[in-house]
């Protein structure tokens, strides 16, 4: 685990790679750089953990059933936990038994308050990647890619340079033909994914990136 690391840390680490000086806190409204840095962490961090059913933020949890009847075939509506960075669930069950397999007859729905689950099953629990993840139990490899991260978004408000953007961009997620899969996010992937033959990296959508 990368015990110490906070979002400063890894704001600073980022700053670093791009030349710049670091700052001392995010809430820091004199300083330039903490202004994009508390701008931006947030919604990167959120983003890097969408990539891939990472093994240290996976969470199972029995969703409730909500009062709404969904709007289609399905029966019942389960909506998902706000703490979710996606609107996806790695994995759906109809029941908490040890090695029932996932299922398949369900569809994610799009509501006022949030994506759903809707189906015909009377209980159902996820696998969902959770966005309450603090800095202190990210593993080194996860803090790398979020420093790599941090660095492709603060390059161009930080230093106005759209190649270093592009740059530190490639070193995080790797070049336009490897559709946001290759480069250090392949690395920490696999390094994640030891163990996970059922989260294979080839069969998780990445979320929408810049």
């Amino acid at each position: 685990m990368a015990s110490g690391d906070t979002n400063v840390t890894i704001c600073n680490q980022a700053l670093l790679l791009l030349g710049s000086d670091s700052i001392s806190s995010l809430s820091d409204t004199t300083d330039d750089a903490a202004v994009v840095c508390n701008t931006i962490y947030e919604t990167v961090k959120r983003q890097t953990l969408s990539l891939y059913p990472w093994s240290f933020a996976l969470v199972k949890q029995q969703l409730s059933r909500s009062s709404t009847t969904p709007v289609n075939e399905w029966d019942y509506q389960y909506d998902f936990p706000s703490t979710a960075v996606t609107g996806t669930a790695v994995q759906v069950y109809n029941s908490s038994s040890t090695g029932i397999l996932p299922i398949q007859n369900y569809e994610i729905i799009y509501t006022s308050s949030g994506p759903a689950i809707a189906t015909n099953e009377e209980k159902i629990y996820i696998d969902y990647v959770s966005s309450v993840i603090t800095e202190g139990v990210m593993p080194s490899y996860f803090v790398q890619l979020l420093v790599y991260m941090m660095a492709w978004h603060l390059a161009e408000p930080v230093t106005d340079q759209i190649d270093k953007s592009d740059y530190w961009r490639q070193i995080a997620l790797g070049t336009a033909v490897e559709n946001g899969r290759g480069g250090y996010f392949r690395q920490a992937a696999n390094v994640d994914g030891r163990g996970k033959p059922s989260y294979a990296i080839v069969d998780f959508p990445l979320t929408d990136v810049r």
